[in-house]
């Protein structure tokens, strides 16, 4: 995938290609999990009207605790999803042939918040222990970390006990956990806020251990970027896209107001939002889009060294593509 077809190549060369009858082009987006600042990027394009100049009349799709996007996507309830990197490319090898199109956060924010009364000093520690994460292709970072470790997931005093997480982090502040994975502009400061000091936690980010992997990238079908339509209007979605999350990061308190006014559930506090804007903006900074190669290695390097049960048993082949983005950021 990272050739584009000789007539798609010539037609993006000539410029973004408009409709024949004066009409938005449409795109469905199926976000990772539900409506807050971690996607602002997208609602403030939608808000400030950047879809809208670039011919595109967006939709986006919240997700949720037992959501999987690259389902959404194979049956056809959205055009493009974001998706960490280790649950596309588990679906890729499974049969789904998701493609890379953009690569919006260049650095990871998934960590392990334990607590610190459970003898928990170290990665190490986490046998015998259970664990609370997100499923539907959101635990395969976690399995990757523990396989590399040698500590199996099936429980026992060897291995580890999965519980599923869903919106909240009840399952630790309740301790039916004795740790749950968390990212660093979400569910830490929802512990946080619950009035767990932060004397009374452990936590281990995915980044210091050298097993982070990449996180809500910009995915979709292989054979739609056959289309050079489809390549075209992918192109403007991901520029308009980016500008969104340029703004949003330079403004992240007004960024973060418009995630709360797209909020249907009413579920978000401007608080919350607030820090989330702030973190996330931490996770975007110095990106354009592009998907940088050597990240990619390094995650598909991590998602491999998974001893005897890897989440994917080989290199991916066309698992990304810098086509979208290089004609995005050519304008």
């Amino acid at each position: 995938m990272k050739h584009l077809t000789l007539g798609a190549a010539a037609l993006l060369a000539s410029g973004s290609m408009a409709l024949a009858d004066g009409h938005e082009a449409e795109v469905n987006l199926q976000l990772q999990w539900v409506t807050q600042s971690q996607f602002a990027g997208y609602y403030v394009a939608l808000e400030n009207g950047y879809y809208e100049e670039e011919g595109l009349s967006v939709n986006i799709i919240p997700g949720g605790p037992d959501i999987a996007p690259p389902q959404v996507l194979a049956g056809g309830g959205a055009d493009v999803m974001l998706n960490w990197m280790p649950s596309a490319l588990a679906a890729r090898e499974n049969g789904l042939p998701v493609v890379n199109i953009a690569q919006p956060f260049v650095r990871s924010g998934l960590m392990l918040t334990c607590w610190a009364d459970s003898g928990i000093t170290e990665p190490e520690d986490l046998a015998g222990h259970t664990v609370a994460h997100w499923f539907f292709g959101n635990e395969y970072p976690f399995l990757s970390w523990m396989s590399q470790l040698g500590i199996g997931v099936e429980g026992g005093d060897d291995g580890v006990t999965l519980l599923q997480a869903g919106f909240n982090v009840d399952p630790l502040l309740q301790r039916q956990a004795d740790c749950m994975s968390t990212m660093t502009y979400n569910e830490y400061w929802q512990v946080i806020d619950a009035g767990v000091s932060p004397d009374e936690l452990v936590t281990f980010r995915y980044e210091d251990y050298g097993v982070s992997t990449l996180e809500d990238g910009i995915w979709a079908l292989e054979e739609n970027l056959e289309d050079p339509e489809f390549v075209d209007r992918m192109a403007r979605f991901v520029r308009a896209s980016m500008r969104g999350w340029a703004w949003a990061a330079e403004n992240p308190d007004e960024a973060a107001m418009i995630v709360l006014d797209y909020d249907e559930t009413g579920a978000q506090t401007e608080e919350h939002q607030l820090r989330m804007m702030g973190e996330v903006a931490l996770l975007v900074e110095g990106g354009d889009g592009r998907l940088d190669e050597e990240a990619y290695q390094r995650t598909v390097d991590t998602l491999l060294a998974g001893g005897s049960d890897p989440v994917i048993s080989e290199a991916p082949e066309g698992a990304f593509t810098h086509v979208v983005t290089d004609a995005a950021l050519a304008e």
